[in-house]
């Protein structure tokens, strides 16, 4: 990827008609613009056409979104109940993923009197329920069929069982290209009126990707009086940062910590202050099914730093936990 990506996203941008959605009372970027319509949703172009016929019809499956964090499943299925005549219950699974909440407030919710055509519960990160969680809410897609819609998402298909995907509409939500992520990039720049430097932004976009929340996270973060702009220090600590995200994804809880250990070593980077924002801002990508836990452990650290004596040693003493709560 070179510099002309950002100039060809700007050339493309009006063609695009990108719509703007989100209460202005967010801080965060990444809901501020979530989009609110197909029309301001990017890339998926395989799906979008059958999902223009759920909104226009208002006739909407159970659905099952599946893909990489940060690609736009939560925002597809937003868009979809948002834009049919439903009232909407959202629940996160992986902090509400036993077979009580399904028994419970799912159920509650469902068989109660609606006054709209649907009702639709969006069950983000379903891949994080318990068996018995997803056995029950199977007898629920059945029983309330008449009046319910479920929309499913989550990161590993092969965790929700036959049943459920049986009574959905399957899709697999791929990252949009880097291209596409610039416009989208460029377009929330402008609209707030910030000076970018290409090659800035396109060292973030690659640093992020194909995470288009992470990418704006990042692009959030290095704004400071209207400009966006990342010296030397920043490119490092955005790369070991991001970095240091995809190991404690991936790897398994031995080679993870001998890995980050050899990648802050490696960074030459003395202060962890801002790591710990970065871990807190990204939690939703790494610590599914563990954000409160996280948190707590996060904010001990981050009040502890200042105290340290060997800054290293502490940030590996909280990463030792991190991998204890994770793994």
């Amino acid at each position: 990827m070179n510099y002309q990506l950002q100039i060809e996203a700007k050339e493309d941008m009006d063609q695009q008609g990108i719509n703007m959605f989100g209460n202005q009372e967010h801080t965060l970027w990444v809901e501020k613009f979530r989009p609110g319509t197909l029309d301001g949703y990017v890339g998926n172009e395989h799906i979008i056409d059958k999902v223009k016929i759920y909104i226009e019809s208002g006739d909407v499956p159970h659905l099952l979104f599946y893909g990489q964090a940060g690609t736009g499943k939560t925002t597809l299925a937003k868009i979809i109940a948002g834009n049919v005549d439903a009232d909407i219950m959202y629940i996160n699974a992986s902090d509400e993923n036993n077979i009580e909440t399904v028994r419970t407030k799912i159920k509650n919710y469902a068989s109660t009197v609606g006054f709209k055509r649907w009702k639709i519960v969006i069950l983000d990160e379903a891949d994080y329920m318990t068996p018995n969680g997803q056995a029950a809410l199977r007898n629920l897609m059945e029983t309330f069929s008449k009046t319910t819609r479920f929309i499913l998402t989550c990161n590993y298909v092969e965790k929700i069982i036959d049943p459920i995907q049986s009574r959905c509409q399957v899709f697999g939500i791929t990252p949009p290209n880097k291209k596409e992520v610039a416009k989208r990039i460029v377009s929330i720049l402008d609209e707030l009126q910030v000076s970018y430097d290409n090659k800035d932004l396109v060292t973030i976009i690659n640093a992020g990707y194909p995470d288009i929340r992470r990418v704006l996270n990042s692009c959030q973060r290095q704004v400071i009086d209207g400009q966006l702009k990342i010296d030397d220090t920043s490119v490092i600590q955005a790369n070991y940062m991001t970095k240091l995200i995809e190991i404690l994804e991936k790897d398994d809880k031995k080679s993870a910590f001998k890995n980050i250990r050899q990648l802050i070593n490696d960074s030459k980077v003395k202060d962890f202050s801002a790591l710990h924002k970065f871990l807190f801002d990204e939690i939703d990508s790494y610590a599914t099914g563990h954000i409160a836990s996280v948190i707590l452990i996060l904010a001990e650290s981050q009040y502890q730093d200042s105290f340290a004596v060997d800054k290293e040693l502490h940030i590996m003493s909280t990463i030792v936990k991190l991998l204890n709560e994770l793994k």
